[in-house]
């Protein structure tokens, strides 16, 4: 069993400060829903977006919405092999259980997620499906309480997706970066016990997720 955890991922409702920016509003009344209710996405946001902390790692669920689709779509997530965890921008955490679909169609994805954070959990039946807490990266990896933490970046040591996979122990937790631009914070950093670069190119997140779980699979499936 390993975890994987889409770090510090850019998917957050439209912060406060911008909910009053014709785009946020525009867009709103669009979708038919309150301007505090819907996700930051820089398709839409990006002139109220411009300035903010941290603009260039924010307003791309889109990337979050493929990730969690290759890792909840493969051998290892449906065999019950692999743990996943959100964690988002703002510090909260999803929690995803076992044999969940994630809607392929990114707006029903939407409003799944604006569902989640409106209230909480998904439950279908018994069973918990999605659910979201407040929760720092720091203490989330105290929660998993993993053999080692991998974190995946340019600035790390170079290799490709298949010496990655083999540096993967039993019980380890794989960081990726849920966001388009950018490093891991320092948070994230300090919890890192290593940082493994794939060449020296820079994948979008899902292309991480899919090919370095592929080839993990490959070590305990082949």
């Amino acid at each position: 069993m390993i975890s994987l955890v889409l770090a510090e991922s850019a998917l957050e409702l439209v912060p406060k400060k911008l909910r009053n920016h014709p785009s946020v509003i525009s867009h709103a009344r669009k979708l038919g829903k309150r301007n505090s209710e819907i996700l930051l996405d820089n398709s839409w946001h990006f002139a109220a977006m411009k300035g903010i902390d941290d603009e260039k790692k924010r307003g791309r669920p889109d990337l979050v919405h493929l990730s969690m689709l290759e890792a909840t779509s493969i051998p290892l997530y449906k065999e019950n092999q692999i743990k996943i965890f959100i964690h988002t921008i703002d510090d909260k955490v999803i929690y995803l259980g076992d044999n969940v679909h994630i809607p392929k169609s990114y707006h029903r994805f939407e409003g799944l997620i604006e569902k989640l954070f409106s209230d909480k959990i998904i439950k279908s039946e018994n069973q918990t499906l999605l659910e979201i807490k407040e929760n720092s990266f720091s203490d989330l990896i105290d929660e998993i309480n993993p053999s080692t933490v991998i974190g995946f970046s340019t600035q790390g040591e170079e290799h490709t997706f298949e010496s990655a996979a083999l540096q993967l122990p039993d019980n380890c937790c794989i960081v990726i970066g849920g966001f388009q631009k950018g490093h891991f914070s320092d948070e994230v950093q300090n919890r890192l016990n290593q940082l493994i670069a794939i060449r020296d190119t820079s994948f979008e997140a899902h292309v991480v997720v899919a090919r370095i779980l592929y080839e993990y699979e490959k070590t305990i499936f082949m």
